[in-house]
């Protein structure tokens, strides 16, 4: 049994919600698929600014008759919106100019980005990308998310690593991973960390409790929890 199903699409559906959310009849749906597509790698990978430095969790798509309702969930919301809202502005021009429709673009912030797992995996490549050992990597991540309030956390890495001559995998895990259970959220993410040896996989589960329970921090240490509510910006 090595087959492996992906955390959050083994949920969607039942007790995760879609991250594109329209309906379109058979002969367009192909093409509002592949703009959704546009607009997310457009954001992750922009030709002129680095938006992946602000964090970017996920990127949720929903469709009405007049416009293309795009939200963020980011980790450091200032670095997209810019002083005064200009670069959301330019952020929503450029989208528009891209796809040919009307954009409403909204910028959400996350509580807790140590319990995120795309973050938590963004954060591990980057500092692979430093030339740090992919061993203390590992650990120090995995004590920030069981820390920050995570039930449980597995790091998996992929390549060669340490700049070995022949490429393996690594893994650390804390706490508890119910990958069968469908009623934990378990958060995922996957990044690669382009160093100069070649590339290094690196994939992440986080536990996040229960549905319905709070993910914001409410687990973690006193005095380390989040004590504002998370904001939301709108244009």
């Amino acid at each position: 049994m090595g087959q492996k199903v992906n955390p959050i699409a083994f949920r969607t559906g039942i007790m995760e919600g879609w991250r594109s959310r329209w309906y379109a009849p058979k002969a367009e749906f192909a093409t509002l698929l592949v703009e959704d597509q546009k607009i997310r790698k457009f954001i992750r990978k922009h030709p002129t600014q680095n938006y992946r430095a602000a964090g970017i969790d996920r990127v949720e798509i929903e469709r009405t008759r007049d416009e293309v309702k795009v939200t963020l969930f980011v980790a450091r919301p200032g670095l997209i919106i810019g002083k005064k809202g200009q670069e959301v502005e330019r952020l929503q021009n450029e989208m528009q100019n891209l796809i040919g429709r009307r954009i409403n673009l909204k910028v959400e912030e996350v509580g807790r980005p140590d319990i995120y797992a795309q973050l938590v995996a963004e954060k591990i490549a980057e500092q692979l990308q430093r030339r740090a050992s992919f061993r203390r990597t590992m650990k120090r991540a995995a004590e920030e998310s069981m820390d920050a309030g995570a039930k449980g956390i597995k790091v998996q890495l992929a390549g060669r690593l340490g700049g070995a001559e022949m490429a393996r995998r690594e893994k650390h895990i804390s706490g508890s991973i119910p990958l069968s259970t469908i009623r934990a959220k378990i958060s995922y993410g996957f990044t690669e960390a382009l160093t100069a040896q070649g590339h290094i996989g690196v994939q992440v589960w986080i536990n996040q409790g229960n549905y319905g329970d709070e993910v914001d921090g409410s687990d973690a240490k006193a005095g380390q929890a989040s004590k504002g509510p998370k904001r939301s910006y709108k244009r």
